[in-house]
């Protein structure tokens, strides 16, 4: 036990019992209800304040800062050279060599056809150049989008069916999902992503990861048929009942290519200057792919190949959007589930980048220019794209200085698409697998799930659900069994607030939680109670029971050891950042409680908000202003006074008593 002292030199203005003392808590000013409802919204859609750059400006000078607040690209043109110009250049260059076999790839894994990877790195790439605030992301399809976009879609169009349908339906897909990320940034909702937590990530990439690994076995094995399912079981069921299609041609091809792929990653870890190494493998494999195939006639043998690829540019799709029963619902879910996924991908990429040369990333702008380049692509025949980190770390390491390395690349993509597509007939798909492989499997990070396990067990269950979800159910199901557990968990956080009781340090006013800070000491007869979250509808329930479980407690205690029985109650409210109408109930309730039990409810620092909304519903009148604090200290000192003051003048009685 610890005896506060100079308890009469710290209290607020006012009269407790009949001691009157210096300070008090004040009410906030009244404030009209519009103000306060602006100033709410403004904090949760415009916590940047993006409207600072039009103060002070007028006319003509406020259109060219909104044209260059929608289009980054008016901000650094003007300022562009000949220096920037060899920098985008080079990484141009780079990152066409690798987003040409990773479209064509990524397409098939899509279950599209090839050359819609390529239309897919020309014409997004441009409209990111001019929308997009990132100078690093390099724009492209992505796996994971790719493989949801096959499993989501396939499920109610089989591609190898209706191969047309198909095809508008991932048009539509994309068109959806534009229309939603623009949606999002134009409506500045891009907190919304954040509801996906990194572990929520970790887990769901990992496991995508694990499945698309698992759906190359088809190309690397040869087989002609195989599984539309992409959980492990169907997948093992799928390659082990066919063992006797499987042709040692493309596994000893596959095999090869893998490990040359694999090497040249390995080698360009040794160092920045090694990035071009495991840059350029992919062109490289498929140069050497094609050329083995087509000098030893590998086709005729069990090898297949990418055939024929269409000559020209992207031709338009409007007219192929598929916005009518019974398919649009289908591609509406698709379009969302999958614009999601790639903001979250495109925009931790882009921001991760954006750190490591000290530059800003607004979320919002990024959502507005994905979008904007998806609802382009869509009517391009292009299909999903964000910024995926593999493109986009060899674009920052090529040395780029701005967004035009991506026009660069659409350019390469261009002349590619004009005159080149022929070269790629004889393109072994195994090449492919070995591409998407390779690409993929750095998305399985162990190495942060087992972090997750030694900061945050909770979080660790959360990835483990979402990489369990899509290993071994489907990748919808993985996402939801993600987004639930972590919405459990913030329903947890909402609904079960933590509560501890603090205690005095010795020899200070400061007072800490007595489960972490083993020199802190109760006060006698003062017990006080810590609340660390806002107090809604959603927790005054558990938070009712937990204040009388933590005084029933108390008492027992003093009880047991025959020590000052409890006398106040404090409760700091200095992390109760809000209060609704059930919490203040609740108050009512409790202060009405402890007083049968001949116990006093003290309040110490609370904030404005609950302060006015305690002054409203009555419940400053109801405990009293005087026993409201500025701090727990201050508030620990009157009790303590007061419970010397009671002593004293039993004493004096008594004394008087006996004389008599």
């Amino acid at each position: 036990m610890v005896t506060v002292e100079n308890s009469d030199a710290v209290f607020p203005a006012g009269t407790v019992e009949g001691v009157e003392f210096a300070r008090r808590v004040p009410l906030p000013p009244p404030r009209p209800f519009l103000d306060t409802l602006r100033a709410n919204l403004k904090e949760t859609l415009f916590p940047d304040d993006p409207f600072q750059q039009f103060k002070n400006e007028t006319g003509s000078r406020r259109f060219l800062v909104g044209l260059k607040y929608f289009f980054p690209v008016f901000q650094w043109a003007p300022r562009y050279n000949l220096s920037l110009l060899r920098s985008d250049l080079v990484a141009g260059f780079t990152i066409a060599s690798l987003a040409i076999p990773q479209g064509i790839s990524y397409a098939k894994l899509a279950n599209l056809p090839p050359v819609l990877g390529l239309y897919s790195s020309f014409v997004p790439p441009m409209v990111y150049a001019v929308m997009g605030s990132s100078k690093d992301l390099a724009v492209g399809t992505v796996a994971v989008p790719s493989l949801l976009i096959a499993s989501m879609l396939g499920k109610d169009v089989p591609p190898s069916q209706n191969p047309t349908l198909y095809v508008h339906l991932v048009f539509t897909a994309t068109f959806f999902a534009g229309v939603f990320q623009a949606s999002l940034g134009l409506l500045r909702l891009g907190f919304i992503v954040d509801f996906l937590s990194h572990a929520t990530i970790v887990g769901f990439m990992g496991g995508a990861a694990t499945v698309v690994c698992l759906q190359q076995l088809k190309g690397m094995l040869g087989l002609q048929h195989f599984t539309t399912a992409t959980d492990l079981i169907s997948v093992m069921e799928s390659v082990f009942t066919q063992t006797h299609q499987w042709r040692w041609e493309s596994v000893v091809l596959g095999s090869c290519f893998l490990f040359f792929l694999l090497l040249t990653r390995f080698l360009s870890k040794k160092g920045p200057k090694f990035f071009w190494i495991s840059a350029a493998a992919p062109l490289t494999s498929v140069i050497l792919g094609s050329l083995v195939v087509y000098l030893t006639h590998a086709e005729n043998h069990g090898v297949q190949v990418i055939g024929y690829l269409k000559k020209g540019l992207n031709p338009p799709s409007l007219s192929n959007l598929v916005l009518s029963a019974p398919h649009m619902m289908v591609a509406l879910k698709t379009g969302i589930i999958t614009g999601i996924i790639a903001l979250a991908e495109g925009i931790a990429v882009g921001r991760s980048f954006a750190m490591f040369k000290n530059y800003h990333i607004d979320g919002n702008k990024e959502m507005i220019a994905f979008g904007t380049m998806n609802i382009a692509g869509s009517l391009t025949s292009c299909y999903l794209t964000t910024g995926p980190f593999s493109r986009s770390a060899v674009n920052y390491n090529a040395g780029c200085k701005t967004a035009l390395s991506n026009v660069v690349m659409a350019v390469t993509v261009m002349v590619t698409l004009l005159f080149l597509t022929p070269l790629f007939h004889y393109t072994p798909l195994v090449v492919l697998s070995a591409i998407i492989i390779s690409a993929i499997a750095g998305l399985i990070d162990y190495e942060a799930a087992l972090h997750l396990w030694q900061v945050d067990k909770i979080d660790f269950c959360v990835c483990m659900g979402a990489y369990l979800g899509v290993v071994f159910g489907s990748i919808e199901i993985g996402l939801v069994i993600a987004v639930a557990v972590s919405m459990l968990r913030i329903l947890l956080f909402v609904a079960r607030p933590r509560t501890t009781v603090l205690g005095n340090i010795p020899n200070s006013s400061t007072y800490r939680r007595m489960d972490q800070y083993s020199a802190a000491q109760s006060v006698p007869g003062v017990l006080i109670i810590r609340i660390d979250a806002p107090i809604y509808f959603a927790n005054v329930s558990y938070l009712r029971e937990r204040i009388t479980r933590w005084t029933n407690e108390e008492e027992d205690m003093l009880k047991s050891k025959a020590e000052t029985s409890l006398h106040y109650v404090i409760l700091d409210m200095g992390a109760v950042g809000s209060i609704d109408s059930s919490g203040t109930g609740m108050l009512k309730e409790v202060k009405e409680s402890l007083g049968r039990r001949g116990l006093q409810l003290v309040l110490a620092n609370p904030g404005s908000e609950a302060m006015k909304k305690m002054d409203k519903s009555k419940v400053l009148e109801t405990i009293g202003q005087e026993w409201i604090f500025l701090t727990v200290g201050e508030a620990a000192a009157a009790c303590n006074f007061m419970l010397c003051t009671c002593k004293s003048g039993m004493v004096d009685e008594a004394e008087r008593e006996n004389i008599v």
